[in-house]
């Protein structure tokens, strides 16, 4: 049995499902020490209750993504996670450092989580960093507008800032375009599916799903309470039904449950949710934040995959809706080819197995603290990078 220490995003649901999925994967063999924030705290102390069974959580400062007007504030957010690389790393780090040693960590594993990586590099501990945000660094992604590249490497520093010294990377996508030179390392798996999605038999029981983040404009609910069908939301709680609109609070199972049933998603595009809906054949119409350049280059992906379609969050109309749920059959090809093909869940735990059969050793030297793994769009070393937060890479990764 070895000692497994984990560290997680705290913002929004992707995070906190991929490390969920792992965890009872990983809980009968081996203890689990669990660090996380916000939502994912939250997730993860309901199916951990404390003294019960192998898993403990507890809860470290995070970064919160931050909003102005209902929508996502960049300025406000590289500023906050400035703050944080400032004041909170350092004596995070420390903590962290004292608790592994008590704990008496054989690894550790994080997912877009700082100060893990930074403890366990201090004290000799093999890291394997799981997540999404990693594609932004490793991926080729020429298919997308050059904006998006753009922003995919500025948004790469605060990718390497979150993850130095990583014994071993892997990158969990629903899509999977060749790695870049440099990368050649780097694991490529699916999204990390839970058991009670991966046994499921999916139907179609006449209505949609829509997983909305906390500041959806009300305009989209209308848009989407005059689509034409029954609406099932999550991620704003419950609340009072407002036309054929209900409001469910997230519960893993009933979420799942409803997920199985649904004719098709309207939602926001995280990595995590658009896999599950892969997984599942669901047709999906996503819609990024015009300002969630990650959220954008996920719904470009699934555009390109024809397993969906997508339109900006503030742009969202009932007949945009409607036009979308009437054309569901044109994603049923595409749909057929990824149906239960999407889970990468084997492939980490086998990259899990053998960094614990060889805890000593590493396909890659890890990257020095302060020093810089980052390769620009070009594919060239980018050695004069700053170590900031220059776009936070997005939630439900």
């Amino acid at each position: 049995m070895a000692r497994i220490a984990i560290s997680l995003c705290g913002e929004g649901r992707g995070h906190a499902t991929r490390i969920c999925t792992l965890i009872e994967r990983l809980a009968d063999e081996h203890e689990i020490l669990v660090y996380t924030s916000a939502d994912a705290l939250a997730f993860l102390k309901l199916r951990h209750p404390p003294g019960a069974g192998n898993v403990e959580v507890r809860e470290i400062p995070g970064l919160v993504f931050q909003y102005t007007g209902g929508r996502l504030d960049v300025v406000r957010s590289i500023t906050a996670g400035l703050e944080y690389q400032a004041r909170t790393l350092g004596p995070l780090t420390d903590r962290l450092m004292a608790d592994l040693d008590a704990f008496g960590a054989d690894l550790g594993i994080t997912d877009f989580e700082p100060a893990l990586p930074r403890a366990c590099a201090r004290q000799g501990i093999p890291l394997l960093s799981v997540d999404h945000q990693h594609f932004l660094l490793a991926y080729d992604l020429g298919v997308l507008p050059w904006s998006l590249q753009w922003h995919a490497w500025l948004m790469g520093h605060a990718v390497w800032v979150c993850t130095v010294g990583a014994s071993d990377t892997v990158v969990s996508a629903f899509f999977r375009p060749p790695l870049r030179r440099g990368w050649e390392h780097v694991v490529q798996v699916g999204p990390l599916l839970r058991r009670d999605l991966l046994n499921a038999a999916p139907a179609d029981r006449g209505y949609l799903v829509s997983y909305l983040r906390r500041h959806t404009p009300f305009a989209t609910l209308a848009s989407l309470a005059d689509c034409g069908l029954p609406v099932r939301v999550y991620g704003l709680g419950e609340r009072e039904s407002f036309g054929a609109l209900s409001f469910h609070a997230i519960d893993g199972s009933r979420f799942v449950e409803d997920l199985v049933g649904c004719r098709a998603l309207v939602a926001a595009a995280g990595n995590q949710l658009i896999g599950e809906a892969l997984q599942l054949g669901k047709p999906m119409l996503v819609l990024p934040e015009s300002a969630h350049a990650e959220q954008l280059m996920n719904a470009h992906f699934l555009a390109t995959m024809n397993c969906g379609d997508f339109c900006l969050l503030e742009e969202t109309t009932a007949e945009r809706i409607r036009a979308f749920v009437g054309g569901l059959d044109r994603f049923r090809p595409a749909l057929a080819s990824v149906a239960g093909r999407m889970d990468g869940t084997a492939d980490v735990l086998e990259v899990i197995r053998r960094r614990l059969a060889q805890p000593g050793a590493s396909d890659r030297a890890p990257a020095p603290i302060g020093g810089s793994g980052l390769r620009g769009i070009s594919g060239r070393d980018d050695r004069e990078s700053p170590g900031g937060w220059p776009a936070s890479p997005g939630p439900d990764g």
